[in-house]
């Protein structure tokens, strides 16, 4: 071989060495970048990236762009240092921190959903900081008008003085629930920079279409491996839940019959004005912008069609499951004497249980419930124990054998364009988790075994 060539081998393998290095280090700063990221700046980053469920999908998940979320937080688990991460073909991203004691502890879960609401578009989102909030009116777009103002939510002024994260107004923010991811993510990465806390195995799952209620049931709870879980999928400040409604969902269809109009006498069907008269068999006072508390409803949530067929759906809730079941069977009456009166066959009612309340489930694992209880009081936060008017994926999850109360992420106005979040709330749901954790351990080292009540 000549001196040129030889020279030529040098050069070539000083440019493979060189761009190993370079590779190297942006792998390296990347590390970097992900383990040292604030909270804040996690979720900032997760709301720009849409997720918006699809109700109308056939597929799992329901939209490909979950999938391409869940994609990136997948590199990002494994770039924080967390073992185990698998993301399966249905969207359920698991990942595991190890334990760092030498005694069993029991294995926790803290779990998200990827999606954002179909009710609001999740496109484009523009998340801006309010800094050190003076109370007032907060200007979503001066241009057109669009406020976010303490007259339509007073709970806004519990929040002076706080930085708070809103939209821009023309699309929902996405707390519900990368909020959640954020302060879990967070939350692990805390752990992982300070390892003098102790602590048993923790698991971590996302998952896809909470928001459509079809993504639970395909989450594997045994290759989970919890011995119970906590949703992070709550409201403001606080919130502690183990009660959920019952749901259902009603698809009806009116079969009409389109004539040309200057000869419809005698021969149209009008299946707008049959699902007119449907609506109307709905008691106003049971509708959502009536009720709180306990109290049921039923909830219109579209309506599209023409002369020959209208689609009419509704959601149907309770947290008592007789008086569930009862309201199922008053929708089956509607669409019976409608029958009965235009001719059988002419509405055809798709009627199913989405989930049931998790309260069920929870009641003899209570315990559960109080650590996570404490762990907020120890941390100067008042755990407020409501019903969830609503539901979480922690309703399926109980049911399939995973006790999963819901705990806060700090949003508010959840699904529109009043949407918002304040950072504080979202650091202090992020040290709830910690401190879910190290109480189990503590006690896991004072019992001696594997038991926390």
């Amino acid at each position: 071989m000549n001196v040129k060539s030889v020279l030529g081998v040098f050069l070539a393998c000083l440019f493979v060495v060189s761009e190993t290095f370079a590779a190297q280090k942006q792998d390296a700063d990347t590390v970097n970048t992900v383990k040292n990221m604030k909270l804040v700046d996690r979720f900032l980053n997760y709301v720009k990236q849409d997720t918006q469920s699809d109700e109308n999908s056939k597929t799992i998940p329901s939209s490909a762009k979950q999938m391409t979320f869940l994609e990136k937080l997948r590199d990002e688990l494994i770039a924080l240092g967390l073992d185990d991460v698998e993301l399966d073909e249905k969207g359920n991203l698991f990942a595991t921190l190890p334990s760092n004691v030498d005694y069993e502890v029991p294995v926790i879960g803290f779990i998200s959903h990827v999606d954002t609401s179909p009710e609001f578009t999740g496109a484009n989102v523009q998340p801006r900081i309010e800094e050190n909030y003076p109370g007032g009116d907060i200007v979503l777009d001066a241009m057109e008008g669009i406020v976010l103002s303490p007259n339509e939510f007073p709970e806004l002024l519990s929040y002076i003085g706080q930085d708070i994260v809103v939209t821009n107004g023309h699309t929902l923010l996405g707390t519900d629930d990368k909020a959640g991811i954020a302060e879990i993510v967070d939350a692990m990465a805390y752990l992982l920079s300070h390892p003098e806390i102790k602590h048993g195995k923790i698991r971590v799952g996302f998952n896809p279409d909470e928001e459509i209620a079809t993504g639970a049931k395909h989450f594997d709870v045994k290759r989970f491996g919890a011995d119970w879980a906590y949703t992070v999928d709550g409201g403001g400040l606080g919130g502690l839940e183990y009660e959920t409604f019952n749901a259902a969902a009603a698809k009806i269809t009116v079969h009409g019959r389109n004539v040309h109009p200057g000869s419809a006498k005698g021969r149209m069907i009008n299946s707008l004005y049959i699902a007119s008269e449907l609506a109307s068999m709905c008691p106003r006072e049971e509708t959502p912008e009536y009720t709180s508390g306990y109290q049921g409803f039923y909830h219109l949530t579209s309506w599209e069609g023409q002369v020959e067929e209208t689609v009419v759906r509704y959601i149907i809730r309770d947290h008592d499951r007789t008086l569930f079941e009862q309201r199922k069977k008053t929708v089956e009456g509607w669409v019976q004497t409608l029958n009965d009166k235009y001719g059988e066959g002419t509405l055809s009612l798709d009627l199913y249980d989405q989930y049931y309340n998790m309260r069920e489930m929870i009641e003899p694992v209570m315990y559960i419930v109080d650590l996570a209880s404490e762990a907020m009081k120890q941390l100067g936060i008042e755990p407020i124990v409501r019903p969830v008017r609503g539901g979480t994926d922690g309703s399926q999850f109980s049911y399939m054998g995973l006790p999963c109360p819901n705990i806060f992420q700090g949003g508010s106005n959840l699904h529109g364009r009043y949407e918002y979040v304040p950072i504080p709330s979202m650091e202090c749901a992020s040290r709830v988790i910690v401190k879910i954790i190290e109480l189990t351990t503590d006690r896991s080292n004072l019992n001696g075994q594997k038991e926390v009540k």
